[in-house]
């Protein structure tokens, strides 16, 4: 059995789009039985309307200060982004996952600890300079109840489903799937990244066994 990997391009997924009429439209004639469809988790968030305009953010003192300590290159650099994060997640868990993180990284030499320890939602934001247009003036969160979008999509079409966050460095990460989406055959599936990091606008990949 090999492996057919069939990225779908869509129109720009808007938060006045309905995401289930979106999978409909796009992937509904070409899926077959057996299928694996994946969506990429910054189109489900954004018909979830989970993103923010910075305009509307007032940064804390604290959101200032603990932006001042993530790497430039992280969504959380910006003290509007990691205020959205204060506010999704709470800013005393925030606050005590960067001591915690910063305490692990001091005794262990350990990083990343501080993603983990203030939830899911951190390490999916993503700041307007890693969006593309028309988003790139806005925050995206990751996507609410990913378990409930897959499980909905396997009833209403019959396939398993599952949401992924992918980049072009190799990195994959699976927010949610189906039972029988199969997490080795969906890392597989996405190891170059299918769906793109560009302007593809191929934001639903369909996954499918064939025979060679």
């Amino acid at each position: 059995m090999t492996l057919e990997v069939i990225p779908l391009q869509t129109k720009i997924i808007t938060p006045e789009d309905r995401l289930l009429k979106v999978v409909a439209d796009y992937a509904g004639p070409h899926l077959r039985s057996g299928d694996i469809l994946v969506l990429a988790e910054s189109v489900v968030a954004i018909t979830q309307g989970r993103l923010v305009r910075p305009e509307q953010v007032k940064p804390t003192p604290w959101a200032l200060a603990l932006a001042r300590f993530v790497n430039q290159d992280g969504s959380l650099s910006s003290p509007y982004a990691m205020q959205v994060i204060m506010n999704e997640s709470g800013a005393l868990r925030t606050l005590l996952a960067f001591c915690a993180a910063a305490a692990t990284r001091l005794v262990f030499g350990r990083r990343g600890d501080f993603y983990r320890f203030a939830g899911q939602q951190a390490s999916l934001v993503d700041d307007v300079t890693g969006n593309m247009p028309p988003f790139d003036k806005h925050i995206v969160l990751g996507p609410s109840h990913p378990e409930q979008v897959v499980a909905e999509i396997r009833e209403q079409f019959g396939v398993e489903a599952a949401i992924i966050d992918a980049n072009d460095l190799g990195r994959t990460r699976i927010l949610a799937a189906t039972s029988g989406a199969g997490q080795k055959l969906l890392l597989k599936a996405f190891r170059a990244n299918p769906a793109g990091n560009a302007d593809q606008q191929t934001p639903i990949v369909i996954i499918r066994k064939t025979r060679s």
